[in-house]
This record gives C-alpha cells, structure tokens and sequence, in this order.
C-alpha cells in the first residue's frame, strides 16, 4: 500500500464456532462481540488509508493543474504545451505603427563624418562618355555603422628634476587614479561593470568578448576586481538610495531564491519608481528584513505578496492582487466554485474605476462606488464561506492535535477575509498599485542572471552585484543613460541625483 499501514480481516475457523456454542450462550457472545471489535478497527483503518489517498490523489490534480496563470509558478515553468491565457480585451487596431504614430525610422543627418563621392563615366541609354562632364547634383545615401574599435594607450610622463640647491630629485604628480606602469583605464573598466552588470555576461564570456572585438587578453580575476572597485566607490550611494526608499509613501517588497557557493540563499529587494535597492541573505524571512533595515524604520505602504513575515512591520501593508488574481483562477478552474470568477471580476473593475477616476483627474473613487465595492466584496466572501464549510469532525476518533488541513479554496477565502482592506487598499489610495509587478520586474533581472552565469560563487560577488545592480537600476529609472552613470562613478563622482542628494 505504498507504506501505509498494512491488516489482517480475523477469521474464524468451524471448529471455533462449534467449541462456543458447546461452551454456552455467553462464549458465543463473547465471539460476535469480538468479532464486531476487530472488524470495527479495520473498517477504522480503511477508511483512514481512503481519506490519505483521496487526499494525495487531490495534491496531485492540484499540482498538474496549476501553471503561470493560475499560480505563482514562473512562465518557463509552464513547458511546451504552455496554455495561453491573456485577460486583455481586443482593440481592433492593426498590428504596427498607428496612424499618427510618430516613428524612429533611421533618418539622414545633414554633416556626415565621411562623403565619398562615386563617379559616372558613360551614358547608361547611349554610351556616350562622360568622364569630362560635370556633375549637375548628387543622389544620396547614408551608411550608419561603427568604426574599427581599437585600444589606444595613453602614456604619462612625470618629470624628474634634481635641485641645484639641495641636490635631491622632484617628481611631477600623476593624475588621480594613475597608480600602476601598466593599466586599464576608466572607459574599458565602465564597458566590463555594463556588460557584467546589466548585460549580465559571465566573466569567461566577457574575457572572450574583450579578446574578440578590442584584441585585450583581459583575465577573469582583472574583470572581478574591476567589479569590486566599482562596488566600493558605490557604498555611500547604494546607502543614499536605502535611506531614500524609508522616506518614501509607497514602496514594493519582494524576494527570490539565489545560489551562493552552491547554497540557497534569498535576493531581497524594496522598489518605487525611481529608486532600486538589493541586498541578499541566507533567510527569507523577518531575520532577513530586519538585518537588511528598511522595513523596521519604515511607516508608509508596503506593497508584497503577503508573507506572513512582512505583517511584523508596523507600517499599512498592500497586497499584491494578480497573486490573488491566479489564485482565484485555480479555485475556479480546479474547485469550479463561482464566487472566485465573482471576485475576479470585482477587481478587474475596481481597477478599471481607479484608472477612469486618474484620467479624469480626481484623486479618489466616488463614495457611492467605493461602498458597491466594499458590500460586493463582503457578499463575494460570504459566498465563499458557504462554498467552503469547515470540514466535519469524526466523532469516533480522537481530535488531532495541532491546525486542521485545509483547502487551498479555504486558505485563500481565509486571506480575503482576514485582509480585505489590505486587498481594497489601491482602490482608496490611488498611490498604491494593483499589484506588486514592479517589484516583480526588479527581481526578474536576478533570475535571468543566474541562468545566463550561473551561480555566485561567493558571498563577496553577490554583495557585490547587488550594490551595483541596485545603482545602475536607480540610475536607469531615472533616466539616466547607464554607461554615462558608470563612466561617472569610475572617474570618481558617482551621480547623485536631487532625490539621493537630499538623503
């Protein structure tokens, strides 16, 4: 029975039977009431070898039915028979640029850097020659491309002069940051933290990148330690950026699973529009949050995908709804329960309020709308309840220590009822988003990295990367080019925008 508890059904054999009826009324008694006894029991066992199988055979249903649009199960999870599953409406248009779309089309410049002039010599209808004829004008066309890439070096020479007074040699001083007879200047250091950084190439690969387009033999150990100086000239500015997250109204928490040294480990990341802040750790939860500082000195709106860690912290909490969303689709889809779909719909239209509401410029939803939403939210998880009664108890058995089980339809109606205004909250604070996909999108990038390099092989090289990630996507938010960003930052003034300049 797969490990399940194995019975024996007692049998009773003629000669048993003839012995207690020989022996009197009570032996025979004693008999059936026995036998009533130990078939008690197995009935008893069975019946508990059903209920775990029923309950296994629904984990497994449950697990073969769940993929990216009904769970919190990545699309690469999905597989080749990926189901397609798109809440957007149709908006008629054709596909491609727009009537009065303003294009990018690649467009001639008037002070090209070369002209080269091509000649005509003979007449294309008659053959004559016209080598000696001027040209009447010129037809043009214009090539856009790179040129040859090469490494130029730059030498300094300090002079060194001896005193006629006292005899002893002077040198000159070299530029700040000309320390070595041999060096990498800060140009190539910027394209190695950009391709490491944000192209998230491997080092092996970026080694081969620098041999194949520049002709530099540059080392895996030379890229890192380019990566380290980069890191430790951003310390007080990936610091600005924490302290600048604190003070903001609104901000978005989430996590994801790393490897260090081979290790799980957890990438944690707080988020607004302009500002991005990463830090890892060997937790996932509040010992994680409260060693990396922002939570526990923080009294906005945390927006997160409930962990019942973030709940803790003492500022208002957010949820993140398109978790919600794939949830309630599971519990329809899987449970065929209605009021799932129901609240599907009623926050689709909350969301659809909100948005009208901004584009007309208010602030808020109209009260009447706001009381719809609240009593349609309290009907849709009355509703639930009554589709999700508390199991029954066996009055035969023993009560079991510890929580009753569950099902996942009850776990979430649970959710929705104990954190409706948590829930609520994007459609009575128009700076709280719907969901949490900005902090998503934050993360997603450290996801993608690991599958392009792999592993960190060190906890140094993950605090590294997260210090540098966390400026380079700062910068990017806020519209700063980011070789500019890191060119800046190697020559030694990391950019400090007015918001980072005020923390």
């Amino acid at each position: 029975m797969g490990g399940e508890k194995s019975f024996n059904v007692p049998r009773v054999s003629r000669a048993q039977i003839l012995n207690a009826y020989k022996a009197g009324p009570d032996a025979v008694v004693s008999l059936i009431e026995y036998l009533q006894e130990q078939h008690r029991s197995t009935i008893d066992q069975l019946l508990e070898i059903i209920d775990k199988l029923t309950a296994r055979i629904e984990s497994l249903e449950e697990k073969s039915n769940t993929d990216s649009h009904n769970s919190n199960k990545p699309p690469s999870s999905d597989g080749f028979h990926k189901r397609i599953h798109s809440r957007r409406t149709p908006s008629g248009k054709k596909p491609g640029g727009q009537e009065g779309h303003e294009g990018t089309t690649l467009s001639m410049v008037k002070h090209p850097d070369h002209i080269e002039v091509h000649s005509v010599f003979r007449c294309v209808h008659c053959g004559n020659s016209l080598k000696d004829q001027k040209a009447k004008g010129y037809e043009k066309r214009q090539v856009f491309d790179l040129p040859p890439v090469e490494v130029e070096v730059h030498e300094h020479r300090a002079e060194v002069k001896r005193c006629a007074r006292c005899g002893k040699p002077t040198i000159a001083e070299f530029p700040e940051g000309v320390t070595h007879k041999a060096q990498y200047g800060n140009r190539i250091n910027a394209w190695v933290s950009y391709l490491r950084n944000y192209g998230l190439l491997p080092y092996e690969r970026l080694s081969e990148l620098f041999q194949d387009l520049v002709g530099l033999n540059i080392s895996t150990g030379t890229l890192a330690n380019i990566d380290r100086r980069c890191s430790a000239g951003l310390e007080k500015t990936v610091e600005s950026i924490k302290e600048a997250l604190k003070g903001r109204a609104v901000i978005g928490c989430d996590e994801t699973g790393i490897r260090i040294n081979g290790k799980l480990h957890w990438m944690h990341s707080a988020s607004t529009e302009d500002l991005t802040y990463y830090a890892w750790h060997p937790r996932r939860g509040n010992a994680a949050t409260d060693e990396i500082g922002i939570l526990p000195e923080y009294h906005g709106i945390a927006v997160h995908d409930n962990r019942k860690s973030y709940f803790l912290y003492q500022c208002r909490h957010a949820l993140c709804n398109a978790h919600h969303i794939r949830e309630l689709e599971f519990v329809a889809e899987q449970f065929n329960q209605s009021w799932a779909q129901k609240m599907i719909n009623l926050l689709l239209y909350s969301k659809d309020a909100v948005e009208k509401a901004k584009a007309a410029g208010r602030k808020r939803i109209a009260l009447s709308e706001r009381s719809k939403i609240e009593e349609w939210y309290e009907q849709l998880i009355a509703e639930g309840t009554r589709a999700n009664p508390p199991p029954p108890r066996n009055a035969s058995s023993p009560p079991k220590r510890g929580r009753r089980k569950r099902s996942r339809a009850a776990n979430l109606l649970e959710r929705l009822r104990e954190h409706s205004e948590e829930t609520l909250r994007f459609a009575l604070d128009f700076r709280v988003p719907f969901d949490n996909n900005l902090a998503e999108r934050d993360l997603r990038m450290m996801k993608v990295q690991q599958k392009i390099s792999g592993t960190f092989r060190s906890a140094e090289g993950a605090s590294t990367f997260c210090r540098i990630r966390s400026y380079i996507s700062t910068m990017r938010k806020q519209g700063i080019r980011v070789i500019d960003a890191l060119n800046s930052l190697l020559d030694g003034r990391p950019l400090l925008t007015p918001t980072l300049q005020r923390s």
